[in-house]
């Protein structure tokens, strides 16, 4: 799935805990992308593509250095070690760390049909290797409809709570944000 579906994604397994900070719905929220990273090798691989020999970061590394339990281990972790709320912060981090990896395992296939397999145990064990033989493809509707609803949820929870996702990013993009939906569709008083 892509980097902002993973976003979206985090973000509501975020909200699944009302009483979290600001700052521990980031680490939740942010455990949903940081697997990806490891896709940044494909940056050195495009430079070096016409050198000799050119760089395969990508090719060799991408699902395989940020998609492992070693490196969810390790985010969760940074996240026991700088949340407010530990212990229910670092569950959630480890949680939204496992969901990303399930999205990529079942909706992450190439157009060329080819599939990573997701080698889980390393550096633990190189044994087991996931992969699905139903995995659709990246661009495929399933995605669309996934995130669409993931943006959905994240209206509707920012209109109720006052806060969205754009908090991450800045305080007064997200207030704007919250005040047009509450102008647009406002809050019902309870009686």
């Amino acid at each position: 799935m892509s980097p902002i579906t993973h976003f979206f994604m985090g973000w509501a397994v975020a909200e699944t805990a009302p009483s979290l900070s600001k700052r521990d719905r980031a680490f939740v929220t942010w455990a949903s992308v940081v697997p990806d990273i490891d896709g940044l090798g494909i940056i050195a691989e495009k430079l070096t593509q016409n050198s000799s020999p050119p760089l395969s970061w990508w090719s060799n590394y991408h699902h395989v250095l940020g998609h492992i339990l070693g490196f969810g281990l390790v985010v969760s972790a940074l996240a026991a070690i700088f949340a407010q709320q530990k212990v229910k912060t670092t569950l959630l981090v480890l949680f939204s760390f496992h969901l990303h990896l399930l999205a990529d395992l079942i909706g992450a296939r190439g157009p060329d049909r080819d599939q990573w397999p997701i080698p889980y145990l390393l550096p633990f064990s190189r044994q087991l290797q996931l992969t699905w033989s139903g995995q659709w493809a990246l661009n495929a509707w399933p995605n669309m409809v996934i995130t669409a609803v993931l943006i959905g949820i994240a209206v509707v929870l920012a209109r109720q709570r006052g806060f969205s996702p754009l908090e991450m990013f800045s305080a007064k993009a997200d207030a704007a944000f919250v005040r047009v939906l509450r102008n647009r569709f406002p809050l019902k008083m309870a009686n």
